[in-house]
Formats: C-alpha cells, structure tokens, sequence
C-alpha cells in the first residue's frame, strides 16, 4: 500500500488584516492516504492591522516510475479567500506545467498526466497563484513550490568497459595487483541502498580473486606457468542495494594474459649430433645445424652457442641464427681426410637473458657432443709451395735446367702427376717443362736488357684424371752479364771555330751501359789507335766515366777541312771487359771574338753572290709543273686520235649496237676467247680486236708462253703490261679478266684434316726446309714441343 503524507505551506499574509487558516478539504476519492493541501495566505482590504504569518511546508513528493492507469495523484492547492463559491481560480506554471503537471481550476487539485523518471529530472519547480474568475485579478501573491521525484531502484550497475584486458609476469606471488574495475549505478545514491555496488568474482577462481568495495583483482594462486596455461577470462559482477537479495547486477569480462618470464633453461633434445662434411668443404661453410629447445619466447628464448672444448676445437666454429636460434657449425680450417677423418666436439647453449629470481631452478644452459666425419674427395695436385722465384744468368745455354717445382696427389691413392707450362703466360715459348719430374730449363736465348723477369704458371694434372690440375706461379729473374759495350750517352755533333786555340775544351763526353753493375759503372775513354797519333784533337779520361775533348793545335781553316770525325774507344771495367767505338763529329765554324757561333757553311763563304736554297726550291717546282704540263698535253693529243666505228653521224649506216644483254655466253665465240687467260698457251695469234677501228694493222705480238711452275703474281703483270702496250686498246674502260690461278704449289696442301687418321704424332721437321716464310709454323709445330718429355 502506498501512503501519501501530507505538507502544509503557510504564506504571511502581507496586508493589515488577519489570515485565516482555510480547513484541509477531503482527500480525492482513488488516492488513499493523507491530502496534500498547500494553503495561500489571504488578505482582506477591511482590517487594516497586521497579522502574524503562519510556516507551511512547501514542497510535495512523489515516486517515480508510476504505472497506474490514473492520472497520478501530487497534492492541492487552497487559499483562505476560497469561499467555496467558485469565484476563484487556481492558476499552475512552471516546469512541466500544463504538459506533464495539471491542476483543476476549481479544487486546485494537482495531478502528474505521465510516468516520471529521477534519473532523467528530479527535481520540478512551479508556482502557483489564485485569481479572481469574474475579474482575472489575483487575490493572493504568486508562491512557488516544488515537486521532488522520489528514487526507486530502478537501475542496475554499469560497468564502465564491457571487457577489460590485463597482464601479470607469471610465477608472481599471491596478491599481485592485476586491473581494478569499476561499475556506476545511476538510482540516487542519497536516498536508500538503490546505489550502493558490491563487487563479487562469478568466475576465475581459484586463480584471482576481487576486493568487494573497491572491484581490485588479485592473484590468488602461486606459481601461474605461462607454459602450461597462458590465458584466463575472469568475470565480475557488481550488485547494488549493498548485494542484498533483490538487488539488481551486471558483469563484465577480464581477460588477463600471463607474460614470459625466462624461467626455463635450454635443453638438447639428443645428447648427441653426427655430420659429415666432404674434406674440400671452403671456409665458412656450413657443416650442420644444432637447436636447443627454450620454452621461453622472445628475449627470454635467446641462446648464445659455443665449443666448450673437442679435437676440432679449433676446426670448427659455431654461431647463432637469430631467427631460428639455431647453431650453425662452421669450417674454420682447411679440412684433410688424409690427415684427420673424425672431429668430436662439445657444444654449449646458453641464455643470454637470465633472470636471477629463478636462478634456483638450476643453471640455464645445457650441453651436447657432436661428432664431424671428413669424407674423402678426388684433390688436385698440390704444389710444395705457393710460389716458386728462381734466378738464371741471361748467358745460360739453351736446354739449361734453371729449376724445379714439385706437386704431388694429396690423395690416398698417390695419382701420378704431369707438368706442363701455360702458354698463355709463355707466348714466346721462352721456358720448357720437363712433363715427368718438373724440371724447368731454357728453349731459347735470354736477355736481361730486353726482359727482366719472367712470370710464368706451371700446371700440375692428375695423368689419369687430367680435371683435377692445380696451378703455381713460376717467377725467373734473369740475372745479368758483361754481354753489352758501353756507348755514349747521346749522339755528339759539337763544332770547333776556326780561331781556337790549342788545349781548348770543346766537348765533355758521358757513356752509359744496359748492363747492371752491383759495385757501379766504371768507363775508360781513349782515342781510337789510328788517330791518336795524327789526330787534331786529343781525349782527356776525367775518371768519372766522363771524357774532354781538347784542340791540339791553334787555328782550323773550315774551307780546308769543315767537318772531323774523331773515333773514340769507351770500355768497361767488368768481366769480361766490353768496349765499343763511338764517333764525335766536329764541324769547324766561323766564331766572333767572344767564341760565338757565326755560320759552318764553306759554300756560302766561296759563292757569297750565290741563290738562296728558298729561291732554290722555287725554281725546282715550277720546272716540275712544267714537266707535268706537257705529259698532260701529249696524252690528251694520243687520245683524240682513237675514232669511233661511226666517224660522224653522217654515217649512220644499218647498223644495230645493242647493250641489254649480259654477254654472248658459249656461242660468242668471236668477242672474246676466255681460254686465254686460263691457258696462255692456246692465245691465237691472227685474231683481231674489233670493238675500234684500228689506225693500222698491227701483227700481235706473240709473248712467251708460261712454264707451269709460273707464279699468279709474274702471270698477271705480264698480262697489264701487254695492254699497257698494246696500240689498239680502247681509251674507254673495258674488261680484262685476269683468273689464272697457277699450277699448284711445291708444298702440297698444309691441311690438318688427314692427321686425324694417323695414330701417332705428326713429324713437322720438314717445315724448316721450306724457307723463312714457314718458320713461325716450324716453331710452333717444330721438335721442340712445350710438354715433350726430355
């Protein structure tokens, strides 16, 4: 049942006569309890004192969420001048006045048209005032009140995300803090229980728990392993009225996800690992490939591999794939089957994150033994050394043995070896090889001036298996020999004048020498024996591989004598000792008095009125033009005495010339007579050109015919200088077919083709016979082969 209380609100009248206090009127049938009166003070215009105002209470209240079928019941409105008469009207305004609030004019019964909600407004504000129906004027002053909306509960808690998201490490200890939620309720919180939230865990449990009050979720369970479960959905509800029965809920859902920590040490899951790898494996390749599990992830899984210790210990090496943390063995050193066929090594994961909480749960690393078998590969020879230097005098005779390079099959089998040098780096053909034991000697003459060194590669094959060769280089100093005469420095032409004087220098000789001398080169200069008695000049050794040349007597007539050639002899000091004679010209010219230069020319001084050799040169060019002037002339005269068949076009005649056709073929027999050509001995003498009128009959001159061992070359110029010379030749161009191809040569055919059939090797000796033109063959070819067995 539900109970109305009733409120007076009492108005102090404000004029000076007194209040009556109007009685309560009967509460409105269909709203049981108390009426709610709010009585209006009155006034009366006869009593002129003041009066003492009386307190009512003026405000109503009224519950939300009404589901009567009635208009809901708020309270009255009464003023003490009602007479009851109805000559008053009670007027409502204000919030909701006239909408959601009604009031009868009459009664002032006030009534709420609809269903009202707190949460959506809980407080209205209005005012009321009666008046006089007949004249609208108001009795009493206006007086505001309020209607309150009292709460129910209504509404149900809201949490505030509909799923929450949370992570704790694992292993953490009981009571982690892990997400507080938080739910709202929108009933009025000041008024009953209707707001008061109390927070349960519906489930999760015995994992987490929550704190009621506050929606804190904590950990209620040790030692959570990521490993064995890694998620939880944890659901709270939150219940108001203080979670008594009755009280309305909601929920929502936590997911709460266990982050790594690095609380699991690696671990092989065999004890032992086998690879092979081939003996010629390169460096840094890979051998095989190791994993240590880690039930960690991320950082907490890293592993750092290493070779603890093993035979191969420094064969090998390890390193980690960052993506796949795998350990990846590696070739550090040059494996040899021949020498260690079977490697053991110990190999050891280790985390390289290690958290020291859990350093109790034993050490984080683990350990495995791996065992590499080298197999065994076909190997090309090997060379006793990388390189080989030797060193050979530049006078050494021809098939001299200047050393030897030494390879051998690294195989177990012991594969014989065959030698040979590399052409390539040998093109002169300089060096032989001896194929059976290595040995390297001279096949032509050497010459330190012209090459100093000598790069050569020697190659070594397996004789039954020629694919497996290896390659060295040879490098041959070639050391040098007094085998070269000093000789001058530089060509000297120097000049003496006519008015020296006696023991006068006139020109410092120097030398040089293409040997190599180790303690220094040292020239002697002297006059060459049959001058130095009669000579004009003498030579002065300084002992500084320089000479002087001096003037032995006082004055030199150039018209007598303008040009001295003075031989000089320039040796050496070295064994064994090399000498050479070199000529010093030495013009005589006219000098001033400071011993200047003036001219060397005698010819001027005899024919001083004489040509210059400009007007010279002149003179010999225009006779030239000349010349060449008058051999033009001559030709064009000879031309023009050649006439054509028709001599003008007079005479025409019925002649027809045609020049569509390509030639008579076979049955042209009277053009021209190919025959000829490819056999001079069948030229017919009585047959006559008859393309052009001959100025006169000439008796061809019969030529001798060509023996069969003719060359080509002798054949067609005697053809060009038979039509050179032959007066009735056309002065248009014509056709000479020059196609003898002579007889065949003395040497037969050079093919190679037919050597294919024969089962050993060609004998190429008689190439030398053939004269200079066939040498570079007989070299190549010759006896002297690069890999023939000494």
């Amino acid at each position: 049942m539900r109970t109305y209380h009733c409120f007076w609100l009492l108005f102090w009248a404000g004029q000076p006569h007194q209040s009556f206090l109007t009685p309560l009127s009967k509460r409105t049938s269909g709203f049981p309890g108390k009426e709610k009166v709010l009585l209006l003070s009155g006034n009366s215009r006869q009593d002129l004192h003041r009066s003492k105002r009386s307190w009512m209470w003026n405000q109503f209240f009224l519950l939300e969420e009404y589901t009567g079928t009635d208009y809901q019941y708020v309270g009255k409105l009464h003023s003490d001048q009602d007479k009851g008469d109805g000559s008053l009207k009670y007027i409502l305004s204000g919030d909701g006045a006239g909408d959601l609030f009604i009031i009868n004019e009459n009664t002032g019964d006030i009534q709420a048209t609809k269903r009202l909600d707190r949460e959506e407004k809980p407080v209205y504000i209005l005012r009321a005032q009666a008046v006089n129906r007949r004249t609208g004027r108001p009795v009493e002053p206006e007086s505001e009140f309020i209607i309150k909306i009292h709460d129910i509960n209504d509404n149900e808690p809201m949490f505030t995300k509909d799923v929450y998201n949370a992570s704790i490490p694992e292993m953490s200890d009981v009571g982690t803090f892990v997400v507080q939620v938080t739910a709202t309720d929108a009933d009025d919180p000041t008024y009953g229980n209707s707001a008061k939230v109390v927070y349960s865990i519906l489930q999760g449990q015995p994992y987490f728990s929550v704190e009621s009050e506050t929606g804190i979720i904590k950990t209620a369970l040790l030692n959570m392993d990521r490993e064995n479960r890694e998620q939880y959905q944890v659901v709270i509800q939150a219940k108001d009225m203080g979670g008594q029965m009755g009280g309305l809920s909601g929920t929502t859902t936590v997911n709460i996800t266990l982050t790594d920590v690095n609380d699991n040490p690696p671990r092989f899951p065999q004890s032992t690992y086998q690879f092979r790898a081939p003996e010629s494996t390169p460096l840094d390749s890979p051998v095989g490939r190791i994993k240590a599990n880690d039930a960690d992830v991320d950082e907490n899984a890293e592993i750092e591999y290493s070779i603890t210790e093993g035979d191969g210990y420094d064969m090998f090496g390890i390193t980690t794939d960052k993506d796949t943390q795998e350990g990846i063995i590696t070739v550090k050193k040059a494996l040899d089957f021949e020498n260690k066929n079977l490697y053991i090594l110990k190999v050891e994961a280790t985390n390289t994150h290690v958290d020291p909480r859990f350093l109790y749960l034993g050490p984080f690393k683990d350990s495995a033994t791996v065992r590499i078998q080298v197999e065994d590969v076909d190997e090309p020879p090997v060379f006793s050394r990388p390189a080989y230097i030797m060193e050979v005098k530049e006078d050494v005779p021809i098939n001299n043995v200047i050393g030897t390079v030494t390879a051998q099959d690294p195989d177990a089998a012991r594969n014989p070896v065959k030698y040979s040098v590399d052409r390539h780096t040998d093109m002169d053909r300089v060096f032989n090889i001896n194929s059976g034991n290595g040995s390297i000697f001279t096949s032509k003459p050497l010459d330190r001036e012209t090459v100093l060194w000598h790069n050569i590669t020697v190659i070594a094959a397996e004789i039954n298996n020629p694919k497996q060769s290896s390659r060295v280089p040879v490098f041959i100093k070639v050391l040098d020999v007094n085998d070269n005469a000093p000789e001058f420095a530089m060509f000297y032409e120097t000049f003496v004048c006519e008015n020296a004087k006696a023991e006068q220098l006139i020109q410092t000789l120097s030398a040089v020498d293409k040997d190599d001398s180790y303690n220094g080169h040292q020239f002697s200069f002297s006059l060459a024996p049959e001058v130095a008695s009669s000579s004009n000049f003498t030579l002065q050794d300084n002992r500084d591989n320089t000479a002087g040349i001096f003037t032995r007597k006082t004055r030199y007539n150039r018209h007598e004598t303008s040009t001295y050639f003075l031989p000089v002899v320039i040796s050496d000091n070295d064994y064994p000792i090399q000498s050479s004679t070199e000529t010093v010209t030495i013009r005589v010219c006219a000098c001033d008095h400071r011993g200047k230069m003036l001219s060397c020319n005698a010819e001027a001084l005899i024919h001083p009125t004489g040509l210059s050799t400009g007007a010279l040169i002149a003179i010999l060019l225009c006779i030239i033009i000349l010349l060449v002037t008058v051999v033009l002339f001559a030709a064009l005269r000879r031309q023009r005495k050649k006439e054509p068949l028709i001599i003008s076009k007079e005479d025409i005649r019925d002649n027809i010339v045609s020049y569509n056709d390509e030639g008579g073929g076979e049955e042209d027999t009277q053009a021209f007579d190919i025959g000829t050509l490819r056999n001079p001995e069948a030229i017919d003498d009585n047959k006559l050109r008859r393309d052009i009128v001959p100025e006169t009959l000439f008796i061809p001159r019969r030529t001798a015919t060509t023996r069969d061992n003719t060359d080509v070359r002798d054949f067609i110029n005697q053809r060009l200088k038979e039509n050179d010379i032959d007066p009735t030749a056309p002065p248009y161009d014509s056709l000479a077919t020059y196609a003898y191809e002579g007889n065949g040569s003395v040497a037969e055919s050079l093919s190679s083709l037919e050597s294919v059939t024969t089962d050993g090797d060609q004998d190429y000796d008689y190439l030398s016979d053939w004269g200079p033109r066939f040498k570079k063959l007989a070299d190549m070819y010759g006896s002297m082969d690069s890999d023939k067995d000494s």
